[in-house]
């Protein structure tokens, strides 16, 4: 086109020396009239009402969408969009309705979006369903969390729903909490990477695989963070953070990373590695959590991820599948789920090779008007039975973050194109449906929750720059949360809506300033050091991240401190007593359906077969004259007698690094050796490891005497319904995993602190390594970079500045 122009330009004048007049210098005139015109039409800038006019287009779009989802879909999943009825999907609790909560304040509907907080605010996530780690993370827990940030904006407080001490308590954020504590099982491998499936209500099921995908691993740091961060429970950061340690630790010798992996041996079983479907959101996550939670390490990790990509994976701006172990090239395909990638890049400042990645990417779009699920670079064609478009919102994403960084109006008529193609070949009378093929634009039965959630909500911010989420520092709003701290009512002001959100990969908006002033509540920037006062700093951050002397100071002061109340209140596996008149009595109580937790030890995957399997069980010792009730036992032996406290939040279990303390004490041991010993007479905990090698009690002074399993199984074949008791326990054995106290009322409950014993052993173990490479890598270049990255990310520095010298660095 440009040569076509040239040639024209440089013919003009020689037409003019002409002494008349001809056809073709008037034909001439007319080409090069046209081109100057077309030229000028390409560069055209959109005017404030035809920006007003898109968001009103896109604002439609995603209330025909809605409405339809309320007429036909609720309370299912998601709406089919053809046969106008819903289907449940993800884990039946009404997906769409939650991840399209934030898109309605992000539109300004909030009369809507305070209906909808009012009827979830007492929904109950207790159901005995299999989700989706991932999904639920994404969808259902940055969703709420993301309408519990935008709850004050959209100016709830008339309605009730914003409390007093927002944006650290609120409905939304307890029940995001309650959603990710039933997550938390997931999370207890012997790597630390999560399983990809759990049951709401009784942990991860028998028999699920231990295949997770890298971004089943990789995705929870802003979801876990944020929460960690507003809600003062280190757990849940914790958790995340060591997943994607135990990732990186897996990373091949060249520095990529496969496709799946198996969470119990760290071996991978898919060693494809691109940036593609499977690994996409854990890039995505690690330069998202570095700012949202100003960690550097996690900017270092993705840095050094790219340069690892741009050598083995990028051929002229395109993105292909290699072998993770040689770099050999693999699948030379371009998935539509890379579309992300320029958006990431723009993040820190790389938009030159953002807009030569999306120009390719675009290109695409123009040629089938959708984006294939698979295209082949090589040939130009979408893949084979990899045509359909579910209505991604990737590239859209794209699109968005450039603009906003670039302010160039050819990423308007791209974003426009867009809306022109799902308007056109995508909407049914009940609301929007999955393009089968980009061939032939026929249409699917479903309309997938992204699509209100991201689709729309990137277009809508597309056209809408003077958006809130798109704050620049300008602006932002004053508040000042009321808490009670020991019984006195405490105020602090905090400035949150001042910009820099960030959004998960399910585009739900998190404000980092909430984060600082929850932060703020628990630690002061302006008291003089102490040990106290920085014990208090370190509170985010979890007991094992205080300095070793912290350490010691808090173990001493919490020496003597009982355990925390186990919430069973029956028994749960049969047991043998005799009691001094020599009358033997067996007592059973099977769990329930609702009271198993199906976790399984060192699962192998690949076999089926299960290692080791550990059974507890609490049994309650009766006298031949005297009944008691059956109570809780506190971890220091005494009863207890008010089922109340069973409520109270458990802490960690903090292990200094040089401890002796063998690593998991049994709580038989724990009660022996305690000071309030003899007050648990009637009660004695048993915990095995074999059903056969029950420790025996030296406590005589009740003149009662526990005898071994083993003792009495020769007592057990004399009676027929004894030998099927047996033989029952044995079968519960051997399918299912429990601990003594991680069921409470039936719900499977995170070990938290064999998690800390781990987690401690493991950063000893790095700290080791660290000061024995200090010298060898203290003049490396890796260090001077990741040097270079606490720089951008310190604290001393403006947030909002901080996303534009991202690119001054790199």
């Amino acid at each position: 086109m440009l040569e076509t122009k040239a040639k024209c330009f440089r013919m003009l004048p020689r037409m003019f020396k002409c002494s008349r007049w001809s056809t073709a210098t008037l034909v001439w005139c007319c080409i090069a009239v046209w081109l100057i015109r077309s030229e000028v039409q390409g560069l055209r800038k959109y005017s404030s009402s035809d920006m007003q006019r898109m968001r009103e287009r896109v604002r439609q779009m995603f209330q025909h969408a809605y409405d339809g989802y309320l007429q036909y879909g609720v309370p299912y999943d998601e709406l089919r969009p053809l046969s106008c009825d819903g289907i449940d999907t993800w884990g039946s609790y009404s997906l769409t309705l939650i991840d399209a909560l934030d898109t309605l304040a992000v539109m300004g509907n909030y009369t809507e979006f305070g209906r909808v907080v009012q009827l979830l605010r007492d929904r109950s996530f207790d159901a005995d369903i299999n989700v989706s780690v991932f999904e639920t993370n994404i969808r259902i827990i940055g969703g709420l969390l993301s309408a519990h940030l935008l709850s004050n904006q959209a100016d709830l407080q008339s309605m009730g729903l914003v409390e007093p001490g927002w944006p650290c308590e609120g409905p939304l954020l307890r029940m995001a909490e309650d959603v990710a504590q039933r997550l938390l099982p997931a999370f207890d491998t012997a790597t630390g990477m999560p399983y990809g499936t759990v049951n709401l209500r009784h942990g991860v099921p028998y028999g699920e695989t231990a295949v997770t995908c890298t971004a089943g691993i990789g995705t929870f740091i802003l979801e876990f963070g944020t929460l960690s961060r507003l809600t003062g429970n280190p757990v849940y950061e914790d958790v995340a953070m060591n997943a994607l340690g135990s990732l990186y630790d897996h990373r091949s010798a060249i520095g990529l990373y496969g496709n799946h992996i198996d969470v119990q041996t760290g071996r991978w079983i898919a060693q494809d590695a691109g940036i593609g479907a499977g690994v996409d959101s854990y890039f995505e996550y690690l330069v998202k959590g570095a700012i949202l939670l100003e960690e550097p390490s996690l900017m270092a990790t993705f840095l050094e991820s790219k340069a690892a990509i741009d050598r083995y994976l990028k051929r002229e701006d395109w993105y292909v599948w290699v072998s993770m172990s040689k770099g050999q090239l693999t699948l030379p395909v371009f998935q539509s789920l890379e579309a992300y990638w320029p958006g990431l890049l723009s993040l820190y400042g790389n938009t030159k090779e953002a807009l030569r990645v999306l120009h390719n990417y675009q290109t695409v779009w123009r040629q089938y008007g959708f984006l294939p699920e698979f295209y082949n670079i090589p040939t130009g064609e979408a893949g084979t039975n990899r045509e359909n478009y579910p209505l991604r919102p990737e590239l859209i994403e794209s699109v968005m973050y450039l603009y906003r960084a670039t302010r160039d109006p050819f990423l308007l008529e791209v974003g426009e194109n867009m809306l022109e193609s799902i308007e056109h070949s995508a909407k049914t009378a009940c609301g929007y449906a999955t393009i089968r093929n980009v061939l032939t634009h026929q249409q699917e039965d479903r309309m997938e929750s992204f699509f209100l959630a991201e689709t729309t909500k990137y277009l809508y911010l597309l056209f809408d720059p003077s958006n809130a989420l798109h704050n620049d520092g300008s602006i932002g709003t004053l508040i000042q949360p009321t808490w009670h701290d020991n019984g006195k009512s405490r105020t602090q002001e905090c400035v949150v809506g001042a910009g820099g959100h960030i959004f998960n990969t399910e585009a739900h908006p998190i404000d980092p300033m909430a984060l600082r002033c929850c932060e703020a509540r628990r630690n002061s920037l302006f008291v003089p050091p102490s040990s106290e006062t920085q014990s208090e700093r370190n509170a985010h951050r979890g007991e094992l991240f205080f300095q070793r002397n912290q350490r010691k100071a808090r173990n001493l002061s919490k020496k003597g401190q009982p355990w925390e109340p186990v919430a069973r209140n029956d028994a749960t596996f049969a047991s043998t007593v005799v009691t001094k008149d020599e009358e033997k009595m067996t007592t059973i109580s099977l769990p329930t359906s609702s009271a198993m937790n199906r976790d399984i030890e060192n699962y192998d995957g690949t076999t089926g077969a299960v290692k080791t399997k550990t059974i507890s069980s609490t049994v309650t010792v009766l006298n031949a004259q005297e009944k008691k009730p059956i109570v809780p036992v506190r971890r220091d032996g005494v009863p207890q007698a008010d089922t109340d406290d069973a409520s109270q939040p458990e802490e960690p279990s903090p292990l200094a690094a040089d401890s002796k303390v063998p690593p998991y004490p049994t709580i038989t041991e724990s009660i022996i050796k305690g000071d309030n010993a003899e007050k648990s007479k009637s009660f004695f905990p048993l915990e095995t490891e074999r059903i056969e090698d029950a420790p025996m009690s030296t406590d005589q002074s009740d003149n009662t005497v526990i005898r071994s399993q083993a003792a009495v199984s020769e007592e057990r074949k004399e009676n027929e319904a004894d030998k099927t008791v047996t033989t029952l326990v044995k079968l519960v054995q051997n399918l299912f995993h429990t601990t003594v106290g991680q069921q409470g009322q039936g719900r499977a409950k995170f070990d938290r602190e064999k998690f800390y014993q781990l987690l401690a052993r493991r950063r000893s173990a790095e700290e080791a390594n660290e000061k024995l490479n200090i010298s060898a890598t203290s003049a490396s270049p890796a260090s001077k970079e990741k040097r270079s990255n606490e720089l951008l990310l310190c604290r001393a520095q403006p947030y909002l500045q901080r996303l534009t010298l991202m690119g001054e660095f790199y």
